[in-house]
């Protein structure tokens, strides 16, 4: 997926570093999500684990809010750099949601914050290290990101290098922000782990919400513009978000860590069914088709043709 010519980062869209303390983060990333499935499959503590997690200081001096690195200011920027990209992602998922939100929920979009960091990062959910993977804290309304995540995605993972891949991150993470608005985020904390839980429908709803990004993606124009941000998406573009997505799938995680699969120990949804879900927002580009809680087989997504 390309940029289309002549779209400009915003320089204070994206606040690049800075953060506060508070309590544990929620809606958490792949990266964390591996660390966790090991605790519980060697049968650690989980929540002690999320305490080391959460307990680092910041690695190095952040560069302070709205600072846009001057790489970013480049013609075309965006299409080369990965930090850049995100930014500029950003401003798509703002367009997409500001249009659709009140239009098919009646509910105002408010823009989260969104801040990339290198190392660690002091949020309102608490300390994080670069170990946790990118997340939603609900508690400053940001999304976190650190930017090497994404070529672990590539290394770590087997996930595909391409642009979409990456802006499936941004999108998921921006899908708990849309759960948050909607008073649905809370209901992975109530049910935490397990194949049915209330965390895997959480964050398979968050995946189906990056589909309905994608599905307007190269449709809505840019403020201002009679173009979208995004040229139109080929099929090697969603193969790629569809790589990305199951490369954190929970039980290609679990066999790669240990071997075999735990159901019970799920927090995510395995592979399969979080590409069900991207493509079921995908294709309906529709809030009411990603109601996980509701569904009585998340294997089966309604509206997945």
């Amino acid at each position: 997926m390309t940029f289309n010519e002549g779209m400009q980062i915003d320089p204070d869209r994206v606040s690049w570093g800075g953060g506060r303390g508070g309590k544990i983060a929620l809606g958490g990333g792949a990266g964390g999500l591996i660390l966790l499935v090991l605790a519980l499959l060697l049968g650690g503590d989980p929540g002690s684990l999320l305490g080391d997690l959460t307990g680092a200081q910041t690695s190095q001096v952040q560069p302070q809010p709205g600072s846009l690195p001057e790489h970013c200011k480049e013609s075309g920027a965006a299409n080369k750099y990965v930090d850049c990209r995100v930014a500029l992602t950003v401003q798509s998922l703002d367009a997409v949601w500001n249009s659709e939100l009140p239009k098919q929920t009646g509910k105002r979009y408010a823009q989260p914050a969104v801040r990339p960091f290198s190392g660690a990062v002091s949020t309102g959910c608490g300390n994080a290290t670069s170990a946790v993977g990118p997340f939603y804290c609900p508690a400053d309304t940001t999304a976190y990101f650190d930017i090497s995540f994404f070529q672990d995605l590539v290394n770590r993972f087997g996930a595909s290098g391409g642009p979409l891949a990456q802006e499936y991150v941004v999108a998921h993470e921006f899908g708990h922000h849309i759960q948050n608005q909607l008073g649905d985020l809370g209901r992975a904390q109530r049910d935490p782990r397990g194949p049915e839980s209330g965390a895997v429908r959480t964050e398979l709803q968050a995946d189906c919400y990056a589909g309905i990004w994608a599905h307007f993606a190269d449709k809505t124009p840019a403020p201002g513009r009679d173009q979208p941000f995004l040229r139109p998406l080929s099929d090697k573009d969603v193969d790629d978000a569809l790589s990305a997505a199951a490369a954190v799938g929970d039980d290609r995680i679990q066999r790669a860590a240990q071997g075999r699969v735990n159901p019970e120990a799920w927090t995510h949804g395995s592979s399969e069914q979080r590409q069900k879900w991207f493509l079921t927002g995908y294709k309906a580009g529709q809030v009411q088709a990603c109601d996980t809680y509701s569904a009585p087989d998340l294997n089966n997504p309604s509206g997945l043709r």
